[in-house]
């Protein structure tokens, strides 16, 4: 048994590695880009703003003055960059044709096969295939059968598709009479083996027949990655006439009421908690355990407890955003109380002050930037816990839309929720660095 569950995760070890090493020339292509975007805006700059000062010669920046902030250049161009490849790859209309990866082959392609009988005889025979758009119909085109047993034969896939083609059942001697297709545009071929041809390949299947199948391109499928105008075109339908009797606004804002009242709830025992534990050793002594031993436990793992304990409803919903956000917010409070500096207290104690003076003008104000920061992790832990609790059981929300729409393969409505909620998610998250910088200005400033 031991050696069975060593062997299937060698395999699976092995399938990972090997699905990493065939996207390593598309990541070392990605990076290329970064790095050929640098050198470009940097040539810019220099070109555009010359300098010669000492700020120019630095090559870390680091402090209060120079920390190293988001360029908005780049950001802009990465964001522009990636719906640029989601547009190449999809064949989308918002492009030009030239900047389409290339596409799936449609048209007319023929390719001849050779049949040779147990007796040793031979006749090549041809095949016209016609590939048309998926969207469409197309009857197989006639073609003169030809002179001697192999029979000249026609047949009409989808692009993106495969299908077989039964030559034994149109040629005069077939596979009854022992007759096995040999070779494929002149190159010999046999059972399993696979030969390309202009327009894509042909394969043979166990039993001898040809499948054929037209070139895919690098282009994606539009059920598995549909192009940025179909989920545009998805998104202002639903917003117009909704989703399963719900609007677009109704579904998001379940979501975000959820995870509001469950980020809130958690981090009002939460914060209490770990300022307990930070001054306390006896708090500390008695939740340090409950806290480290919940805390590496996902909130996913908590669902089918809660849905024991509260049901499918609202409550167990808001249950299980609570207790995502409240070991977040316990620790990031302790965090921040440990990590006041001594000499600021008793700098405090020295001028006077009490231990509640020393509570309300030195532990809260400095323990604030870790509160805040454990507060931005809690609210990305809770978005990303009430989307999966509503694949689980909902009637409306983010997660539920998507879920339905994977059971109905409608890519587009999976692909425009998750877009809504990466930016809601960083919405959330742009909000809570403004209330940062506007309520805890001292931060990283000692």
């Amino acid at each position: 048994m031991t050696a069975l569950i060593i062997a299937d995760l060698w395999g699976e070890l092995v399938a990972v590695l090997s699905t990493l090493f065939f996207a390593l020339p598309y990541i070392a292509g990605y990076i290329g880009i970064i790095l050929l975007t640098l050198l470009i805006w940097t040539g810019i700059k220099k070109v555009l703003r010359p300098a010669s000062d000492y700020t120019s010669l630095k090559t870390v920046t680091f402090g209060d003055e120079s920390t190293v902030v988001s360029n908005s250049v780049a950001s802009v161009v990465s964001v522009v960059l990636i719906f640029v490849l989601w547009a190449s790859f999809t064949g989308s209309s918002l492009l030009p044709g030239f900047l389409h990866a290339p596409g799936p082959f449609v048209g007319t392609g023929t390719f001849t096969y050779t049949v040779t009988t147990p007796d040793g005889r031979s006749d090549d025979a041809e095949v016209t295939v016609l590939v048309y758009p998926r969207d469409d119909e197309a009857p197989a085109p006639e073609v003169p059968p030809g002179d001697g047993f192999a029979k000249n034969d026609s047949i009409a896939i989808a692009e993106y598709r495969s299908d077989l083609l039964r030559v034994d059942q149109n040629d005069e001697i077939g596979r009854d009479e022992e007759a096995v297709v040999t070779h494929i545009d002149g190159k010999e071929i046999a059972p399993g083996e696979t030969v390309r041809v202009d327009f894509g390949t042909v394969a043979l299947s166990g039993r001898g027949t040809p499948n054929i199948r037209p070139s895919a391109g690098l282009q994606m499928e539009p059920i598995w990655l549909p192009s940025p105008e179909a989920v545009w075109s998805r998104l202002t339908e639903i917003a117009t006439t909704g989703y399963r009797n719900s609007t677009l606004v109704e579904h998001l804002g379940y979501s975000l009421f959820r995870v509001i009242v469950g980020f809130t709830l958690g981090a009002m025992v939460g914060i209490p908690l770990g300022y307990a534990m930070g001054l306390s050793d006896w708090f500390r002594g008695w939740f340090d355990p409950i806290v480290e031993f919940m805390r590496p436990v996902p909130p996913l793992a908590l669902i089918p407890l809660v849905i024991i304990w509260a049901g499918i409803g609202e409550v167990g919903k808001i249950i299980l955003l609570f207790l995502a956000a409240l070991w977040i917010m316990a620790i990031g409070a302790r965090s921040g109380v440990s990590g006041v500096k001594i000499s600021k207290v008793h700098a405090a104690y020295s001028l006077g002050a009490s231990k509640w003076q020393v509570l309300r003008h030195v532990i809260i104000p400095n323990s604030l930037p870790e509160i805040f920061t454990a507060a931005r992790v809690a609210m990305g832990v809770c978005w990303g816990t009430v989307v999966a609790a509503e694949l689980v059981a909902a009637e409306k929300g983010a997660g539920m839309m998507i879920m339905v729409a994977s059971k109905f393969q409608s890519t587009d409505i999976v692909i425009m929720g998750i877009i809504l909620i990466g930016i809601i998610g960083f919405g959330i998250d742009m909000l809570m660095r403004a209330a940062e910088r506007f309520l805890v200005p001292w931060k990283g400033r000692g």
